[in-house]
C-alpha cells in the first residue's frame, strides 16, 4: 500500500486528494506573515549616534557599516556616504566603484 501523505520541502503535509493548491498557497502566505517583524523604535541617543556616524562618513570619506531594517531579515551594507538629501531623508552610499545605493535614513537601525 502506498502512503498518500508525504512531507514536502516546505514542511507541509499534502496529498493530491487532501489539499487544494489554494489552501497550500494560503498556508505558505500565513507562515511568511508570521515571520514578519515590526520596525524597532530607536531612542534619541541611538539616533544621534547614527547621524554622527553618517556625518563622519560623509565629511571624512570614511567607510561605514549600516544595519538596515527589513521586515523579514535585517540587511547590512558597508560603504561611504557620498550624498545626503535632508528633505527626502535619504543618503547615497557608495558601496564599490560605480556601485551605490540610496538608503532611507528611517531604515537605518545602527551605524558603525
Amino acid at each position: 500500500m502506498t502512503t498518500r501523505k508525504k512531507l514536502e520541502g516546505n514542511g507541509l503535509w499534502e496529498s493530491s486528494r487532501m489539499m487544494l493548491p489554494e489552501h497550500k498557497e494560503a498556508i505558505i502566505c500565513q507562515q511568511h506573515e508570521e515571520c514578519r517583524k515590526g520596525r524597532p523604535i530607536l531612542d534619541a541617543q541611538e539616533i544621534e549616534l547614527i547621524e554622527s556616524a553618517l556625518a563622519e562618513s560623509y565629511n571624512d570619506h570614511r567607510r561605514i557599516t549600516l544595519q538596515l531594517f527589513d521586515e523579514y531579515e535585517d540587511l547590512q551594507l558597508t560603504g561611504i556616504v557620498v550624498m545626503v538629501h535632508k528633505f527626502r531623508r535619504e543618503i547615497k552610499l557608495s558601496i564599490e566603484t560605480d556601485e551605490w545605493q540610496w538608503i532611507r535614513i528611517e531604515d537605518i537601525i545602527s551605524a558603525t
